[in-house]
C-alpha cells in the first residue's frame, strides 16, 4: 500500500495555498469546508477568491511564492503551473515537515486528495494512488448513485439515538442489539421515500418512548 488512508481533522489549523487560479480556488473551498484557516499566496486571484479575501474569509498575500512562506503551516497546496515553484515548495515542505499536495504531480506530494462521496457524516474516499484520477471520479459517480442523500439523514438520526441510548443505559449488550436492529431495519428506505409515520412508529417500537422519539426526530434548535 503506497499511501496510508487517513481522515485529518484540520479545524482551526493554518493551511496555505500557493496559487490563485481555478484549481487553487477548489482547494481553498475544500479547506474552508473543513474549518481550517487559509492563507492564499498569489499575484492574482479568481473572482471567488477575491470575494473571500474581501470578506475576510481567507487571508491573502499578493505575491509569488518565496522561500519561508510555508513556515508555521500545518498543510499546504501548491496549485501553480510552474515546475520550478512546485519543486521549491516541495523542498521547503519536506524540510519543515509539512503536509503538501502539489496538484497533479504525485511525486511531489506527501499526501494526495481522494475523490469523495459526501453524504453528511458519511464520507467515502476513493483513491487510485494518483495513477488514474479519472477512474477515481468514475467510481465516485457510481457510488453517489448507490449511496443517496438518505444516508446523511439516517446517520444524523443514528447519532442522536446513540447519544441518548448510551446515556440512559449502561448495558452494552442491550445497546448493541438496538443499534444492530436499527441498521438492519428498513429505515433507509423509509427516509428515502419520506415515510415519517413509518419511521416514527418503528423507532417507538424499538426504543419504547413516544416523548423520547419526538426529541430525536424533532430536536429543539
Amino acid at each position: 500500500m503506497r499511501y496510508y488512508p487517513i481522515f485529518l481533522d484540520i479545524k482551526g489549523k493554518s493551511c496555505v495555498v500557493i496559487g490563485g487560479g481555478s484549481v487553487a480556488e477548489r482547494k481553498v473551498l475544500s479547506l474552508l469546508d473543513a474549518g481550517s484557516k487559509v492563507l492564499v499566496i498569489s499575484p492574482e486571484l479568481t473572482p471567488v477568491l477575491k470575494k473571500l479575501a474581501a470578506k475576510k474569509k481567507i487571508n491573502y498575500c499578493p505575491k509569488s511564492y518565496g522561500p519561508g512562506d510555508l513556515k508555521g503551516f500545518f498543510l499546504a497546496y501548491s496549485a501553480t503551473d510552474d515546475p520550478k515553484v512546485n519543486k521549491s515548495v516541495f523542498n521547503e515542505a519536506k524540510k519543515e515537515g509539512i503536509f503538501l499536495n502539489v496538484v497533479d504531480v504525485p511525486e511531489l506530494c506527501n499526501f494526495i486528495v481522494p475523490s469523495v462521496v459526501d453524504r453528511g457524516n458519511l464520507l467515502i474516499a476513493i483513491s487510485t494512488s494518483g495513477k488514474s484520477p479519472a477512474m477515481a471520479k468514475k467510481i465516485r459517480q457510481k457510488l453517489e448513485k448507490e449511496f443517496g442523500k438518505e444516508y446523511a439523514v439516517f446517520l444524523d438520526i443514528m447519532g442522536r439515538i446513540r447519544e441518548k441510548v448510551l446515556k440512559r443505559s449502561e448495558e452494552s449488550g442491550k445497546n448493541k442489539k438496538i443499534f444492530e436492529r436499527l441498521i438492519s431495519s428498513p429505515l433507509l428506505g423509509w427516509i428515502k421515500k419520506g415515510k415519517k409515520k413509518e419511521i416514527d412508529k418503528f423507532l417507538k417500537k424499538v426504543l419504547g418512548s413516544e416523548k423520547y422519539i419526538s426529541k430525536i426526530l424533532f430536536p429543539k434548535p
